[in-house]
């Protein structure tokens, strides 16, 4: 079967990425106010999002081996059967027992995710141009398109309850008629959830790839715990690697801060809560937005530098320095606060969104397909674990700039880990880690066409 050439595999990397984010932007406005709605507490709210957590931690390995064991495609397409049924439950759901369950599903569909999609890309690009060929570009797109569809799916999934539930017989007569299951709340998860049956449906039909071996049970579950500990192998035993999952944990740092600590500001800003939710409902569709001109700009930016490396060094810095804008109007009320606050806050998505794609090209130039999925997944598993743990650390610390700016002094550090360029070439005898290539991404042009 001959591969698709690089221009068809990034346009097909995009709409699979854009298709399987917007029903996250579509539910994430009316999420909690729906459980709430549905008499839950927020205590048991945050324990829905727990279990949902503590499924994706758990999972986030294991299912990239998975991916990396039985091929892309199936994996990408059973995530997508489980996000539909998970927002069908949520959307329809009214005991905690079965909004747990949902919150299983997501978990594990968001597991599944994180990685077949964008290692088929890169697996498609090299078949077709070699080790060597260029990924920038297509893995800004696809970053692009993710913040792209989040943004939309936030400004839509945040207006449609309000326009269903305009009056009180329009809402009224709609739980009235599904017997109280469908509220104006439910209907981003269930326009999600069709969303999501269209993504399955472009998976099966638009992502080609070479087949594999056929796959017994057993050789399953004894190829993925081998795949598994491969791939954490390749974080302990390569710097590059190591370095580039170091930095991820420090952007998990800096996106748990603004998640935590941003709403808060916005009521203390506005003057009240309610008005405070329509603003942090602006700043997140704008955070988005920045997001997705960031990530556009990633292969210019490494022009501009002259590596991804040191792209991601000036990306991670530009987010650090919005992060530490952030911290210091904290102090102090009044217009001018409002609109720094507004620029860093710009700063740290812009930057960020530029340094993901540069770090994952990296990443893809070092790793080959036997344990890329893996490797995005335990990437994927330092952001998670270092955003839980700062979360933890931001919660108990008073409210004021002392957060912030000690978020800020993590991705300064982060930023500083790419200070020092890597070498160009690793000493022989190439290291005896599988799925690690010999040589390192980071080499001349010239001397990628002659190794390719």
């Amino acid at each position: 079967m001959k591969p698709l050439d690089p221009r068809a595999a990034r346009r097909r990397f995009a709409t699979v990425t854009f298709l399987f984010w917007l029903p996250v932007g579509l539910y994430l406005p009316s999420q909690v106010l729906l459980l709430t709605e549905r008499g839950m507490s927020l205590a048991v709210v945050a324990g829905l999002f727990a279990v949902h957590s503590l499924t994706v931690s758990v999972m986030e390995l294991p299912t990239g081996g998975l991916s990396d064991v039985l091929g892309r495609r199936p994996v990408l397409a059973a995530a997508g059967l489980l996000n539909l049924c998970a927002l069908t439950v949520m959307a329809l759901g009214t005991t905690v027992w079965a909004l747990a369950v949902a919150m299983f599903l997501m978990g594990s569909g968001r597991a599944l995710s994180s990685g077949p999609a964008e290692a088929w890309y890169v697996d498609t690009v090299q078949a077709h141009s070699g080790a060597g060929a260029e990924l920038r570009t297509g893995l800004a797109r696809g970053n692009t398109a993710s913040a792209a569809a989040l943004a939309a799916g936030t400004l839509l999934g945040g207006t449609l309850p309000l326009l269903l539930g305009l009056g009180a017989d329009p809402g009224a007569r709609l739980a009235g008629a599904t017997g109280g299951l469908v509220l104006p709340l439910s209907v981003p998860g269930l326009l999600g959830a069709a969303v999501g049956v269209g993504f399955v449906a472009y998976v099966l039909t638009a992502l080609p790839e070479p087949p594999r071996p056929p796959a017994t049970l057993r050789g399953v579950l004894r190829g993925v715990p081998a795949t598994m500990l491969g791939g954490l192998r390749l974080g302990v035993r390569d710097a590059l690697i190591r370095r580039v999952l170091l930095t991820t944990g420090a952007v998990g740092a800096a996106l748990a801060a603004l998640e935590l600590l941003t709403p808060g500001r916005a009521a203390r800003l506005t003057g009240a809560p309610e008005s405070g939710a329509v603003l942090y409902a602006a700043l997140a569709c704008a955070g988005f937005v920045c997001t997705a001109v960031g990530s556009h700009c990633a292969p210019w930016a490494a022009r501009l530098t002259g590596s991804s490396e040191h792209a991601v060094l000036a990306s991670i810095g530009t987010g650090a320095c919005g992060l530490t804008l952030l911290g210091v109007t904290a102090a102090w009320d009044g217009p001018a606060s409002l609109v720094l606050a507004v620029a860093g806050y710009a700063l740290v998505h812009l930057g960020l969104g530029a340094a993901g794609p540069n770090q994952n090209d990296l990443l893809h130039h070092r790793v080959d397909s036997t344990v890329r999925a893996t490797a995005l997944s335990v990437k994927s598993l330092a952001l998670q674990s270092t955003a839980a743990l700062t979360g933890l650390v931001a919660g108990s610390l008073p409210i004021g700039p002392l957060p912030w700016l000690v978020s800020s002094a993590v991705l300064f550090t982060g930023a500083l880990l790419w200070t020092r360029r890597a070498r160009t070439s690793l000493p022989a005898p190439a290291p005896a880690v599988a799925g690690l290539r010999p040589g390192h991404p980071a080499q001349p042009a010239s001397l990628q066409k002659k190794s390719s």
